[in-house]
């Protein structure tokens, strides 16, 4: 395995300078980017009992996610939203390791899984409410053991190391998974939790996206060796898996899971994938990543790699594909409406329950945009 030099980085750099993943270390891998399904010794027999129907399932999901995400940032740029983290390119590793959580299992997302909650069976358009800004979040974590998006970068991996902790003191069998990206790897946060959940053998698995940029930062700028390894300097195990293979995601989430809840401790996986889309609708990728690096990611665009494994092994017709696709655009329809009916933001809401006795400051910065606001009325009063 190994590691780019310093001396061969470029300044600026541009995708012709990145590493290509075929010289990437070596990843698990059970569905080739064309669709081939590949034999895996060690992580097989978690996927042994899948049928076709769970397979048509799982592409389902995906799509649907798809789908939704596109529906979304569509609004966005309509004004609807305020802002919008697609997934773009991530399903098969939401996807996939969503669906081996139990019932029972304490999930603690970023802004982006978006598939995880769908699996979750969080309502999409749930989701959407805090990206409005008509409420901080939408849903109750305790329905469906799915917490609210949490914006600050990598403390979640503590909330979900301490909930872990707990559900060990509480003799519970059930496991805690912690999603977060590659750029969150680099916050102390992320350190603090592998620390606390090595010494205490939580029951936690830590699912790092790596989808190759945080923001316009490139996985190389922050690590000298693949996120995976960084398990070991905390006395737990390590696995990288392909992001791009919903199959392979499944069964390794599930090992990992196991091991959770037999009381083996934490395990770090880093799903290997790719960021299509920008980071955000604020975001930029073309000043920061050129076409090309995004056109051979493309080629292993997870949908199309289990359509393709679907289609060669005969385990879905043309009439399940148009089907979903007319699934697919009622979801968005759905979409479409639920998010023109939700009211606009409170103007004011932003000063409530900052301070929980009130503070002289906030109470100072809401005169003064009271004032602004006013400005607008005033100005219309004298045309």
């Amino acid at each position: 395995m190994t590691v780019e030099s310093t001396a061969a980085r470029k300044p600026r750099r541009s995708a012709g300078t990145k590493k290509s993943p075929s010289t990437q270390p070596e990843l698990v891998q059970l569905l080739t980017p064309e669709g081939k399904r590949v034999k895996n010794a060690e992580y097989d027999k978690y996927v042994a009992d899948i049928t076709p129907e769970d397979l048509r399932g799982l592409y389902r999901d995906m799509v649907l996610t798809r789908r939704f995400d596109a529906e979304a940032t569509s609004l966005q740029r309509q004004g609807e939203l305020g802002l919008w983290a697609s997934l773009l390119g991530q399903e098969a590793a939401q996807i996939g390791s969503g669906r081996a959580l139990r019932d029972d299992d304490y999930v603690f997302p970023t802004y982006r899984e978006h598939g995880v909650a769908w699996c979750r069976g969080v309502d999409p358009t749930n989701l959407l409410g805090m990206f409005r800004g008509v409420n901080n979040g939408g849903w109750d974590p305790n329905s469906n053991n799915f917490q609210l998006y949490t914006i600050v970068i990598g403390s979640q991996t503590l909330h979900a190391t301490g909930y872990a902790m707990g559900v060990a003191k509480d003799g519970a069998d059930s496991a805690v998974i912690a999603y977060f990206g590659d750029g969150a790897s680099s916050q102390g946060d992320v350190a603090e939790s592998f620390t606390f959940s090595a010494v205490y053998n939580a029951p936690v698995v830590f699912f790092c996206q790596n989808n190759q940029w945080a923001i316009s930062e490139p996985t190389e700028k922050q690590t000298r060796v693949p996120l995976y390894q960084r398990a070991q300097g905390f006395g737990f195990p390590g696995v990288r898996v392909d992001g791009n293979d919903v199959l392979a995601c499944l069964a390794v989430t599930k090992w990992a899971l196991e091991r959770a809840r037999s009381g083996e401790g934490p395990t770090l996986v880093e799903a290997y994938t790719y960021r299509m889309g920008a980071h955000t609708t604020s975001d930029d990728p073309t000043r920061y990543r050129g076409d090309e690096e995004r056109v051979a990611w493309e080629a292993k665009d997870p949908i199309q790699r289990l359509r393709q494994f679907l289609e060669s092994a005969n385990h879905a017709d043309e009439g399940f594909f148009a089907e979903l696709e007319a699934e697919s655009e009622a979801l968005g329809r759905r979409v479409r409406e639920a998010v023109r009916a939700m009211p606009d933001p409170d103007h004011f809401a932003i000063f409530e329950n900052v301070y929980a006795d009130g503070h002289a400051l906030v109470d100072e910065e809401r005169a003064q945009f009271a004032a602004y606001q006013a400005s607008f009325a005033d100005a219309e009063g004298g045309k």
